[in-house]
């Protein structure tokens, strides 16, 4: 039986007469994406049409779900909202402090040292609260929350941005700040800007190398790394239905490399043999009930340019496999064209390392896929020319390829099994040499290939694909092998050509674990107790930031001019830093060390204007702080792309800034910002980007008046006494504005809790 059955029957239970109400107040067919929004509105039975990309919406979320990583400062706040028990259902996951090093019985032991702190401060808290705590070693959240929580037709949040994942089973799930969380987890409703409606229509079927990863690969060269803020991307069609369920979650997943809100897929048949596979059978015979709810209306499909915003079609029968990076998601190349492109971008050939699984690509079958891979290397007499590691997204997944035989192929051509948790995928790989930072090439099957983002090495350049094409590659060593046309020369000097993968969708025995690793909270919390040592290292009670004196800003110094692509690894990086997460003090000591200054193009150099010397970005905000100065933040496009991450917006509210102004913003961080009390603001000129000097001082003039609707004037004063002033769109609301007049929105949740 799933976990919420009755939630999930209520939600069935409203869902035919508001979908029916919304398709007449609209006055047209819905698309899925309108049905679940329309069904989850904060206010029940829908009263009015909302104009896409401009009306702001309060939903009523079905669940929260919290990575270990986020959780921490998530429920520090959570502890401050005054309430005794979470408001809906919410877990949390341990899959983030688990590094990749050596094999996943040594990796994990350690972490449960390590990290032993967080770990018994974060089951502790779920104890008292009513949340469903999944412990180290269960699995990465997205993966447990696919097998475990997502449901079709569902509406979730989760405090990363990788939680769009659930859309593979048809869900509208949200990755969103640590703020948000804590708003519905009180029992408030939680507030999104109405989505604009992207429709990916795919026609004919994957077959051979071609991948499900394939698709969200060409989609991310299509759209870009930002074609999709703002949006919610619905898949539909032919090549959708004839895909597996964990297919169209990996799809989903990587929607958040677009900057898409989510993205989803139709209620079919894929969905249903998933929900009887991992033990949901109620969930599914729930679901064919209402099934024509829980997919677009037929007309939206059959002419989806009425109904949609933008409208892609991808035919899967000429699909090519690809391969996106490096450095960005959204590069992408066929595997046809790669070789042309490495030589002329002088990108090194050598693959180093091929990794595969994680949150993005570890289902049953993407393993049984490159399993039918590895297994060739045995079978042909071939060698493994790359190190290759395999990360499980589950214990359910890794018990159940132990038993079916899949872990042992590998180890037969000398891989390592990491363990389940999202190790390299964020920078958790204690990977040998790294810190050499020599120039080398490695493949992974994960979503993101941000420099840095894998081994901390800047010169690491990682590319994106399938599980089998990653495979492949690693036993070829070479980034100019294709699968589909090359051969390798196996142990008898004899040309052997790779057969097509292939893999079971679901396990043929089922799947089975002997302790899926879940800590059911406690009946009643009131007795548990939740401390934190005043002088640990890893955990800190947060203590409220203080409202607006209601005055202009003014006499703040430019803290840094970010140059290019700032996202939330360069703003509060992950990795080592990830140790830090519960204490605010002392994660702030990595904010902005990624970014680059306009002024010298280097990483974590700024000028401190009170001295005329130059020092860490943390360093010189401190030293802002403790002269009482205001400092700004300004940015190029599409800042804080990546991670929910909210500590990229608490470390700047923490050490002294008081606003980022940028050319434009990812969606989940500017939320953030605004959720802190901080001031996220664009250039009403970008242009005007150019005009900011070193030295400046900066002084709102007419903050006193902030509304919504109304750009901000900030007066650039230089140091040679000339003066630049700029206007500042913002897209504040009343009750975001009343966010920053508290000083956060968790100091109105709390100080409605003691109302």
């Amino acid at each position: 039986m799933a976990f919420d059955i009755e939630m999930i029957k209520k939600v069935y239970a409203n869902m035919t007469s508001r979908v029916d109400k919304a398709r007449e107040i609209v006055g047209r067919p819905l698309t899925l994406t309108e049905k679940i929004l329309y069904n989850h509105l904060w206010d029940g039975m829908p009263s009015k049409a909302f104009v896409r990309g401009a009306d702001y919406v309060d939903f009523a979320p079905d669940r929260v779900a919290c990575q270990d990583a986020t959780a921490q400062m998530a429920l520090l706040q959570f502890m401050h909202a005054g309430k005794s028990k979470v408001a809906v259902p919410t877990t949390v996951h341990c899959d983030h402090l688990i590094q990749a090093k050596v094999d996943a019985v040594t990796d994990l032991a350690r972490a449960k040292t390590q990290s032993n702190e967080v770990f018994e401060f974060l089951s502790s808290v779920s104890n008292k609260y009513g949340i469903g705590f999944w412990k180290p070693g269960a699995g990465i959240i997205h993966q447990v929350v696919l097998e475990n929580y997502a449901f079709p037709g569902g509406m979730m949040i989760g405090t990363d941005s990788h939680t769009v994942n659930a859309g593979g089973l048809g869900m509208v799930a949200i990755g969103v700040g640590g703020a948000d969380a804590v708003d519905v987890m009180s029992g408030m409703a939680w507030e999104l800007k109405f989505p604009k409606l992207i429709g990916v229509k795919l026609t004919g079927k994957l077959s051979g190398w071609t991948a499900p990863k394939d698709v969200i690969l060409k989609v991310a060269g299509i759209l870009t790394v930002k074609g999709g803020t703002g949006a919610i991307v619905e898949y539909f069609g032919e090549g959708a239905t004839s895909m597996s369920c964990t297919g169209k979650g990996t799809i989903c997943n990587m929607g958040a490399e677009i900057g898409a809100t989510t993205s989803t897929f139709g209620y079919d048949d894929s969905m249903s043999r998933y929900l009887r596979s991992t033990n949901r059978a109620d969930v599914a015979d729930a679901a064919d009930k209402i099934a024509p709810y829980l997919t677009g209306d037929a007309e939206v499909y059959a002419n989806p340019e009425l109904y949609f915003d933008q409208v892609i079609e991808i035919n899967l029968d000429e699909l090519e496999p690809h391969l996106n990076g490096p450095y960005t998601p959204d590069l992408a190349t066929p595997i046809s064209k790669m070789k042309e492109e490495a030589i002329k971008n002088n990108w090194p050939l050598k693959i180093e390392v091929g990794l595969i699984g994680s949150c993005t690509n570890s289902s049953y079958e993407d393993i049984a896929r490159a399993a039918s891979i590895a297994k060739q290397v045995t079978d042909k007499k071939l060698k493994l020319k790359s190190k290759f590691t395999i990360t499980p997204g589950s214990e359910v997944v890794r018990y159940t390829i132990e038993r079916d035989g899949f872990i042992d192929t590998f180890d037969k051509i000398g891989a390592t099994v990491f363990a389940n948790a999202c190790g390299p995928c964020i920078g958790m790989w204690d990977r040998e040499g790294a810190e050499k930072e020599e120039r080398n090439t490695i493949v992974h099957s994960f979503n993101r290939n941000f420099s840095k983002r894998a081994d901390g090495n800047p010169n690491t350049l990682a590319f994106v694909g399938s599980p089998e094409l990653v495979t492949a590659l690693a036993i070829a060593g070479d980034l100019s092998f294709n699968p589909l046309t090359d051969t390798l020369i196996n142990e008898d000097g004899e040309e052997v050509m790779l057969e097509v993968p292939t893999g079971d969708e679901l396990p043929k025995n089922g799947f089975d674990a002997e302790d899926p690793g879940f800590q059911a909270p406690a009946e009643d919390g009131s007795g548990v107790q939740v401390s934190v040592s005043e002088t640990s290292e890893r955990l800190q009670l947060l203590a409220p930031f203080l409202p607006w004196d209601g005055k202009n800003i003014t006499g703040a110094k430019l803290l840094i001019k970010a140059f290019g692509k700032c996202t939330t690894d360069h703003i509060s990086m992950a990795g080592p830093w990830l140790r830090f997460r519960g204490h605010l003090d002392n994660i702030s000591n990595n904010m902005l060390i990624g970014a680059i200054n306009a002024f010298n193009q280097k990483p974590n150099t700024v000028k401190n204007q009170l001295t005329d010397t130059y020092d860490a970005v943390p360093a010189v905000a401190r030293a802002y702080k403790a002269a009482g100065v205001p400092s700004i933040v300004v940015g190029d496009h599409n800042y804080g792309e990546g991670s929910s991450r909210e500590h990229a917006a608490m470390e700047p509210r923490f050490l002294g800034v008081k606003a980022v102004l940028v050319k434009s913003f990812a969606r989940i961080h500017e939320t953030n910002l605004k959720k802190q009390g901080l001031l996220g603001l664009t250039f009403a000129n970008e242009a005007d980007y150019e005009k900011i000097q070193e030295d400046d001082t900066i002084n709102f003039t007419d903050l006193v008046d902030f509304a919504p609707g109304k750009p901000l004037t900030l007066e650039f004063v230089h140091a040679d006494g000339t003066k630049d002033i700029i206007l500042a769109n913002h897209t504040y609301n009343e009750g975001q504005i009343g966010w920053f007049v508290a000083g956060s929105a968790l100091n109105l949740i709390a100080a409605a809790g003691k109302a």
